[in-house]
């Protein structure tokens, strides 16, 4: 097995297994819900984890075929780095890296980021599979990125929806829920950059794994 994680790393994994018991998750939606708890400290993300259909082995498939990621704040961009570097190299994005000197035509800055980089990533012709999504922080950018995938546009990869807080919060989550994408959220009002990031985490170190 190749070396890789620090002894502490396991040695907490195992005390949450231990823990958490019988889950009912399958090996990748278990390692999932691992690292969000280590990342967390939350045991009670257990119950508010959510996957569609095989969304954990379609994101290895498309991390494995050269998938890149694309995050709505930098925070969430910053804490994904280190992993893709070790694992795959996966080039890691952040949709507010397209806002720079655009009007925002009265969305929030996030979904305006989203807005043009779906739109710029999407209508490019590409072997490579589209990116996997985190929204961490922006409910906006979430329903955006959905509205876009409504009106046409090619839909990504997975979309990780864990966006914190109360405005939109809840109304984004459904909205993710019922649009039939491949993606992994948390229901309720928890979420964040740290939690997005761990997931994607997960699955990098899944993916690096698997070869």
């Amino acid at each position: 097995m190749k070396s890789f994680d620090h002894p502490i790393f396991s040695q907490s994994i195992q005390l949450i297994q231990e823990q958490l018991g019988s889950t009912g998750l399958d090996a990748l939606q278990k390692q999932v819900l691992e690292r969000l708890i280590h990342s967390s400290g939350d045991f009670a993300l257990a119950e508010l984890l959510c996957f569609s259909p095989g969304a954990c082995n379609i994101a290895l498939d498309a991390l494995l075929a050269g998938a890149t990621v694309l995050t709505d704040t930098y925070m969430a961009s910053a804490a994904v780095v280190s992993m893709a570097r070790r694992t795959l190299k996966t080039p890691v994005n952040c949709v507010l890296d397209w806002t720079a000197d655009k009007d925002f035509e009265g969305l929030t800055r996030t979904a305006s980021g989203m807005k043009a980089a779906w739109s710029e990533i999407s209508s490019k012709v590409s072997s490579e599979p589209l990116p996997i999504v985190l929204i961490g922080s922006a409910p906006t950018a979430l329903n955006t990125l959905l509205d876009l995938v409504d009106e046409g546009a090619q839909p990504p990869s997975l979309i990780i929806g864990m966006p914190v807080g109360f405005i939109n919060v809840l109304e984004s989550k459904s909205k993710l829920a019922a649009s039939g994408l491949p993606h992994i959220r948390l229901s309720g009002t928890r979420g964040g950059a740290s939690l997005v990031a761990a997931t994607v985490n997960a699955l990098l170190r899944a993916s690096y794994f698997h070869i």
